[in-house]
């Protein structure tokens, strides 16, 4: 749709200048199509259009407010021509005729005079018809014909090229270098550079290769720039609550709902693409809250570039499914910004749309309510709405060493594309015994834990009380839970002399929790469940016994505590000590 239209603007460039309707004294319309309430945001707007459409104007309409409209032209051609604009999606569905006489000053294009304007000649178009007593929706088009293509010789192609706009001129300097024959800068001089690369661009495409383009030939180059964008509708929103203008695909997302600090755009049609635009107020903590934030969310993959500002940040992630691409801003006391989500594998017009959001992107001094979030926003895996990255495991483990070394369940962290510890720091698998199920975590970097375990070494008394601190609710509590039970033989089943079996009511996320007697010194790790034929009761549990452990624990060059049983402590010092050696681990894809 977009690439036929140009297609006819094109067309209308190439109809003699001496056919516009001039001292003839008919009446002349425009198409008013948008109004803002600053000149900020029209400027912004007339851009967006002017990428799309010919003959865009800005007027000042008074009261603050400025139009944006087209043409002008004959008032029984611009009907014709509005309906067509609006039915291919080109102009806003209330666009309407407007008399010049409700125009004031004239700011776009930059040089134009209200009182100098003559009509615009219209090209021969598809013309819609409402049908009788039918909504404005229910209309009928006939089949576009096709424009008629006047060639141009060299010298012709060099005066409609000195027409053009200096932005005219930069747009195809774009398209010669997104087609591979510019590499220079963008800065709408035609000099032996862009020269060169129109001329590869004609032999590329069949044409005799002059290094001057025809009218004709813009239209097709810039055609084949735009072609990726067909179907996406790029065209300025203006979120008036959000206070952002920005230039979104509206083919793909439509606007859903608000969800403090974000206006949420969904898919609309078939490609997962989605747009949030972030507004909220603020300052540097807040700022700094929300750049750590989005990091937890599933829209922002792990992998990609990051880069913090002082007074903004930008974050890039992807994974095989979506490509992530996040801004934001702050300034005079307002965050805004806005993030695009996109199907991976779609890198072209991923880029495309990218770019144009970058360069229309502009603020108001609106901005979200902070207290505005739904019921369904509010849930401990959600932040405004959205979910929050979550491992595909969490389990428990225990410091062991001063420097942070951690041991856990060997099962559960046996095929993590990473690990966590408290979520926050990154860890690694440095030894594991897998018949002992028994493995050692070493954080990136060097942890100063609050607690270290001290093994038990002499031998327990069965019956007595043990507890296990663990994670049983995989990580939804932000500190350990203890469970207690007893302590029913110091071997397996089997008589396994390095296990201990337990009778406790434990959790698959307890797996790698230090077992405690009622002094707090360490009898040994609890194991996961065994995966077996038979059916133990339900109160059956086994850890790996203190003595195995430090054997592993110096096979790994781990340096291990040992301490003798002791009286009981107080339940609330017992907690205590449990939970400052206690760690969640968590094992992500």
């Amino acid at each position: 749709m977009f690439k036929s239209f140009m297609m006819v603007s094109a067309t209308a460039l190439l109809i003699a200048g001496g056919a516009a309707a001039q001292g003839t004294g008919e009446e002349l319309v425009y198409i008013q199509i948008e109004a803002q309430p600053s000149l900020t945001q029209a400027e912004n707007a007339l851009r967006g259009y002017a990428m799309s459409l010919e003959d865009v104007n800005g007027f000042s309409l008074g009261g603050g407010w400025y139009g944006i409209a087209l043409g002008p032209y004959a008032a029984d051609e611009a009907g014709p021509m509005m309906r067509q604009l609006r039915s291919n999606g080109l102009i806003p569905r209330d666009s309407y005729l407007s008399a010049t006489s409700e125009y004031r000053d004239q700011f776009w294009p930059v040089g134009a005079s209200l009182g100098a304007q003559m009509a615009v000649p219209v090209p021969d178009q598809p013309v819609e018809e409402a049908l009788p007593d039918a909504p404005e929706t229910a209309t009928v088009t006939e089949a576009p014909a096709e424009p008629v293509i006047i060639e141009e010789t060299p010298r012709e192609a060099r005066a409609s090229e000195a027409a053009l706009s200096r932005g005219e001129r930069e747009m195809l300097q774009v398209a010669l270098q997104w087609s591979g024959h510019y590499n220079a800068a963008i800065d709408g001089a035609f000099g032996r550079g862009t020269r060169a690369a129109m001329a590869g661009w004609q032999s590329s495409n069949g044409y005799e290769t002059t290094g001057v383009l025809t009218t004709r030939q813009r239209a097709a180059l810039l055609g084949q720039y735009n072609a990726v964008l067909e179907g996406l509708d790029m065209a300025p929103v203006s979120d008036t609550r959000a206070g952002i203008s920005i230039q979104m695909p509206t083919g793909a997302v439509e606007f859903d709902h608000y969800e403090a600090p974000f206006a949420v755009y969904e898919p609309s049609g078939a490609l997962a693409a989605r747009v949030l635009l972030i507004s909220q107020p603020g300052d540097r903590q807040t700022l700094s809250g929300l750049y750590e934030i989005m990091q937890t969310l599933e829209i922002v993959p792990l992998e990609g570039p990051r880069e913090r500002r002082r007074d903004g940040f930008t974050l890039t992630g992807a994974n095989d499914d979506i490509v992530s691409h996040t801004e934001a801003t702050l300034r005079d006391g307002q965050i805004k910004g806005w993030t695009l989500i996109w199907p991976a594998g779609d890198e072209e017009r991923r880029e495309r749309v990218l770019g144009l959001m970058q360069t229309s992107f502009s603020t108001t001094g609106a901005v979200l309510d902070p207290a505005e979030v739904s019921d369904e926003g509010q849930a401990v895996d959600l932040v405004s709405g959205l979910q929050i990255r979550q491992p595909k495991a969490t389990v428990s483990g225990f410091f062991v060493d001063a420097g942070g070394a951690v041991v856990t369940a060997a099962d559960a962290v046996a095929s993590c594309g990473r690990i966590t510890l408290e979520d926050v720091y990154e860890a690694s698998v440095t030894a594991s015994d897998a018949a002992l199920g028994v493995a050692v975590l070493r954080p990136e970097t060097p942890l100063a834990p609050r607690a270290v375990a001290a093994f038990r070494g002499d031998t327990p008394r069965l019956k007595s009380e043990i507890a296990v601190a663990g994670y049983p609710f995989g990580g939804v509590l932000s500190a350990p839970t203890l469970t207690f039970g007893s302590l029913e033989d110091v071997k397996g089943l089997a008589g396994e002399a390095e296990l201990e079996r337990l009778a406790l009511a434990a959790q698959p996320g307890d797996a790698g929790g230090p077992v405690l007697d009622a002094g707090g010194a360490v009898l040994g790790m609890l194991l996961p469940k065994p995966e077996s034929d038979q059916t133990l009761p339900g109160d059956v549990a086994f850890a790996a016994d203190a003595e195995a452990l430090q054997a592993f624990l110096t096979r790994a060059s781990v340096e291990s505590r040992e301490t003798r049983g002791e009286g009981a402590m107080a339940p609330e010092d017992l907690t205590a000590t449990a939970s400052d050696m206690t760690v969640k681990v968590s094992c992500w894809e």
